[in-house]
């Protein structure tokens, strides 16, 4: 399952991200995504984790948490197109 988590501060960094969301399960990969120019986060993130109610608890959980400073969102990505 892929999870979309946005309103990010720009500081953040994969490695910020991973441990908040292992807390809910297995990860297998975070990808904060980044301003080619500056390197700054865009303020959002794909998280992928394998199994799907880790994945769901992971929403669950993060929707609304304050994470470094921010309330941030979190929902399942959308396929793309």
């Amino acid at each position: 399952m892929e999870l979309f988590i946005s309103n990010l501060p720009f500081t953040a960094k994969d490695s910020d991200l991973q441990p908040v969301c292992e807390a809910y399960g297995e990860v297998t990969r975070v990808h904060v995504v980044t301003d080619r120019a500056t390197g700054r986060s865009k303020g959002f993130a794909f998280v992928e984790m394998p199994d799907r109610s880790q994945g769901e608890a992971a929403i669950k959980a993060l929707e609304g948490m304050e994470f470094m400073g921010r309330q941030i969102k979190a929902r399942e990505a959308m396929p793309k197109r």
